[in-house]
């Protein structure tokens, strides 16, 4: 990718979602590829609007460089609905031209158009930095717990 190409963000269609998600099994899973029920799973959500899927191309219909997945959910405190950045991923050619950047404008215009009151993401220390950049701040008094289960 060469520097001031356009970049182009939409959101994927539910029967669209193949190409993304290979781009994140690549990334996420060494290539695994995500099991057919979590993949309907996820098509439903998007179908429900409950998640979007962002694709970053250099140009309409040309190389796919970067996916964003949101989530959105009532929050009962704010009395709004808010956004979470599941994943953003931007393909190791592509980083340090505007793609990622592009990403989180793109999940900016969409959340303001759904009446999102916030949104956050769980970042490691090397995402932090771009995060932080782009506006995003640490939530002071928070931290992430969790718990996993055997399925």
């Amino acid at each position: 990718m060469t520097p001031g190409l356009r970049i182009e963000v939409r959101p994927a269609a539910p029967d669209e979602l193949a190409e993304p998600l290979t781009l994140l099994e690549v990334f996420l899973r060494n290539g695994e590829p995500v099991p057919l029920p979590f993949v309907q799973q996820l098509k439903a959500a998007v179908e429900r609007g409950d998640l979007e899927v962002l694709v970053a191309r250099t140009e309409p219909g040309v190389e796919l460089v970067g996916v964003a997945v949101i989530a959105f959910r009532p929050n009962l405190s704010a009395g709004a609905p808010f956004g979470s950045i599941e994943e953003l991923y931007v393909s190791q050619d592509a980083r340090h031209q505007g793609v990622g950047r592009a990403l989180l404008d793109a999940v900016g215009e969409r959340s303001r158009a759904r009446g999102v009151s916030y949104v956050e993401v769980q970042a490691d220390d090397e995402a932090a930095v771009f995060y932080k950049a782009s506006g995003y701040e640490p939530e002071s008094g928070v931290r992430v717990i969790s718990r996993s289960y055997a399925l």
